[in-house]
């Protein structure tokens, strides 16, 4: 007999008595759960192999959360003024990177393919069209520079906030080219699943950010003080880092040999063509998400100084639950392209749900935590400049803030699992047209409308945001499971048949390159 009493509020025990047909049942319920979460577990596409090829790559989003995260909080100790012009000014040049970032990123698919087709030395010429693409990027990203203060001006923050945003900006925009370049490199290892030579490059590049942060901003030892330019300097100093030790990897004998990573170096406009097709919708669509992103905090600069530094601090404890499954959409959009690639859109499938159980239940804890301890998150952010009213008007604002990300993290799990899934397959030009039309009509146009119009406070602007990271996880979850990502591919079809080669799907070591 299983037997479970609960008492509510010392009131009379509710029994729940199972006997007899009843036990036996729910034992062999209880028993069949057991059996598929262990099958689930340990096979091809499950919960382990899920967690090999994205955990590499959560830890590589949090060295770079982990950059962002100290760079912010080592300048909101070192001036107020100067926190508040880095969020706006760091999101404003990430923007401009984000179409180009989209592009170079979707190599990762054509790898991805090309190795579940065993098309092996197609991987090389793939990423060198990526590579050719992030060069035209680097030159017009650095022709920003030209343009940054009629931006910013346009933008409307205060003077002495305005000068640190173009200041912060225009070193960010110069040095932006070796973002695009590392993001096209590095799909060389997603995509094959070597996830975690991408983290430990990644975990240099932080090695050298973090302390050199440090110093330059404040001074330290044979660094001079300098501010928001330290920081900026020190950002671009890791992405030169990272772009020459993917280059060195990258061109060593062995993938020479095996992958044609010189020999495909010659430009194909075939596959620059192909890239193209699929490659630019998705930097539509990453470019449309992160420019809603920039409008959002924009227009909470125009609520108030204090709203906007809340804000930012929310945003930037925020980004610790985000980007790190930034690492579970790349993976999963990883082994859906070789699961396509193979001609098994099934594995593909298995793959989605296993990454979708492991992030829902990271949100949860990180829901949890957002509203059990929101006070020693914002503390992080505690900056000296403020007086205390000030800071306790923030505080109050913060901890209301941490319920709504709270609430749109289970959200953003849907989002970026779903659109990895249909993303890995080729269905680039939906994802385009939905964040499309779901920032412009249900956050853009509202929110302007609210603040400029009626005078709409803070809340609001953060429940139109809310609003519009739901639509999104729900409106991808229904075109995942419409099915027809099955049926797409990115790669030209490859007469090796699915099998026929031993290694489709690299194996993960412990080495720092194969």
């Amino acid at each position: 007999m299983f037997r479970s009493n609960v008492d509510i509020l010392k009131g009379p025990s509710v029994e729940l008595v199972f006997t007899g047909e009843n036990a036996s049942q729910f034992e062999e319920i209880s028993g069949k759960r057991s059996s598929i979460m262990r099958e689930r577990w340990s096979r091809e596409n499950g919960y382990k192999h899920v967690l090999a090829i994205s955990l590499p790559l959560v830890a590589s989003m949090g060295s770079l959360t982990l950059m962002q995260f100290t760079d912010r909080m080592f300048l909101a100790n070192y001036s107020a003024i100067a926190i508040a012009a880095a969020l706006p000014a760091g999101i404003a040049s990430f923007t401009t990177i984000a179409f180009f970032m989209g592009v170079a990123n979707y190599v990762n698919a054509f790898v991805a393919q090309y190795m579940g087709a065993c098309a092996f030395n197609k991987v090389g010429a793939s990423v060198w069209q990526g590579i050719y693409f992030s060069l035209v990027a680097s030159c017009l990203l650095a022709s920003l520079y030209f343009v940054s203060e009629p931006l910013f001006e346009f933008i409307g923050h205060s003077p002495h906030i305005r000068n640190l945003e173009v200041t912060y900006f225009n070193i960010l925009t110069l040095g932006a080219g070796l973002v695009v370049l590392a993001s096209a490199m590095a799909c060389f290892y997603t995509g094959r699943g070597l996830t975690r030579t991408v983290m430990l490059v990644h975990m240099v590049g932080a090695a050298v950010n973090i302390p050199l942060d440090y110093c330059l901003i404040n001074g330290i030892g044979i660094f001079p003080e300098l501010g928001i330019v330290g920081a900026a300097l020190a950002t671009v100093t890791a992405s030169a880092t990272i772009v020459v030790i993917l280059s060195v990897l990258i061109l060593s004998p062995a993938n020479r040999f095996r992958y044609g990573t010189w020999k495909g170096r010659v430009f194909d406009r075939e596959l620059f063509g192909r890239l193209m097709h699929y490659g630019l919708p998705s930097g539509i669509q990453f470019f449309l998400e992160i420019f809603g992103i920039t409008f959002f905090v924009q227009m909470v600069g125009r609520l108030g100084d204090l709203e906007l530094a809340a804000s930012n601090i929310v945003l930037s404890i925020e980004t610790l639950s985000f980007l790190p499954m930034v690492g579970f959409h790349v993976g999963t959009a990883t082994l859906v392209g070789q699961a396509i690639g193979r001609g098994r859109p099934e594995d593909g499938m298995y793959a989605t749900t296993s990454a979708l159980h492991i992030t829902m239940a990271y949100m949860m804890l990180v829901a949890v935590a957002f509203v059990v301890t929101p006070k020693p998150l914002l503390n992080l952010f505690k900056a000296h400049h403020h007086t205390a009213a000030q800071y306790a008007e923030i505080m109050d604002l913060g901890v209301i803030l941490m319920r709504f990300v709270a609430v749109f993290c289970f959200f953003d799990a849907l989002n970026l699992v779903f659109s990895g899934a249909i993303k890995g397959a080729g269905d680039t030009r939906f994802i385009m047209w939905t964040i499309g039309a779901l920032s412009l009509g249900v956050m853009i146009t509202p929110m302007y409308v609210a603040v400029e119009v009626f005078r709409a406070g803070l809340y609001t602007a953060w429940t139109l945001a809310t609003f519009y990271i739901c639509a999104l996880g729900l409106a991808f979850m229904m075109r995942y499971r419409q099915g027809k990502w099955k049926s797409m591919r990115v790669i030209e079809f490859q007469p090796i048949g699915v099998g026929r080669c031993s290694a489709a799907v690299d194996v993960q070591s412990g080495s720092f390159d194969e």
